[in-house]
């Protein structure tokens, strides 16, 4: 896929079903390891909770998917959990749910409907942020012609990244695959030929809000 949302940061929440209390906290996450990392984070958070019922999806196409009951009933927390990130078509993302216990019972179906309810709030109270995948591009050219390069590059909506100063700048942006073209022919236009474009790899950006 060339885009994708995730969220930005962590959003918690806290849903109360007939006395037991649903703590939700959602986390952007990029690795199986990041997310197993915060569900440890959470764990040690709330030490007397009876359940911690995980779910997480990851990459571009959400091909990375796991979900754990932690011992609620087969299917009543990880996976109705996992199925309110994929409604809601994130990834990315790490759901934990903490429960405690309220002393009522809520049966198979109330604890699905409750774990899936509890990722869905969170999920629609969470900033969300659009990734695309882009091309890398390093300009290299004089410090007069950086300034209005990366000017013009910034007003067309490219990506400025880091720079390299030496006797000449090295500029990296990110810009849509489709612009690559349009870089390099600013550069070249702006230096009178003089500029030196070299085509890096592609990866995931975090898009402006703007977009």
């Amino acid at each position: 896929m060339s885009s994708y949302t995730t969220i930005k940061g962590t959003v918690e929440t806290e849903l109360e079903i007939q006395r037991s209390r649903f703590l939700t906290r959602l986390q952007r996450v990029e690795t199986e390891q990041q997310a197993r990392e915060v569900i440890a984070e959470v764990r040690a958070t709330h030490p007397r909770a009876r359940h911690h019922c995980t779910a997480f999806v990851l990459g571009s196409d959400g091909r990375i998917a796991r979900h754990n009951d932690d011992g609620e009933p087969s299917g009543t927390a990880g996976a109705p959990m996992l199925e309110a990130l994929t409604a809601a078509q994130l990834s990315d993302v790490v759901a934990i749910v903490t429960r405690y216990f309220g002393g009522v019972l809520l049966g198979a179906g109330g604890l699905t409907r409750a774990y899936r309810a509890a990722v869905a709030a969170a999920a629609s109270s969470a900033p969300r942020i659009r990734r695309e995948l882009q091309q890398q591009v390093a300009v290299t050219s004089s410090y007069e012609v950086h300034g209005a390069l990366v000017s013009e590059l910034r007003r067309r909506g490219a990506i400025i990244g880091e720079a390299v100063f030496s006797e000449v700048v090295t500029q990296t942006v990110s810009v849509p695959l489709a612009e690559t073209a349009t870089v390099t022919e600013l550069a070249a236009t702006l230096s009178a030929g003089a500029a030196h474009c070299e085509i890096l790899g592609q990866q995931y950006v975090d898009l402006p809000a703007a977009f």
